[in-house]
């Protein structure tokens, strides 16, 4: 039988385990609206035919974005196996 205190642990690791990774989807989020935003408004100020600014931006973003999840994602497991 596990004792209250192993349950609790338990409990508690799930629930810092969200909001870690909750907290890295926001940033995620963040980084590529930024991103896209920021090409919107280059688009806007240097007007082309294929919006080749908010593309750039946009896939620029993502690939940044991407980087960080699995830095924090690594970085996090590491913690978590010492």
């Amino acid at each position: 039988m596990t004792e209250p205190n192993e349950s609790k642990k338990r409990r508690q690791s799930k629930i810092n385990s969200y909001a870690r990774y909750s907290g890295v989807a926001f940033q995620m989020l963040a980084i590529i609206g930024l991103g896209s935003f920021g090409g919107v408004k280059l688009d806007e100020a240097f007007p082309n035919k294929y919006s080749v600014w908010t593309i750039l931006c946009s896939l620029g973003s993502v690939a940044i974005a991407m980087y960080f999840v699995i830095k924090q994602v690594s970085d996090s497991s590491k913690k978590d196996n010492d």
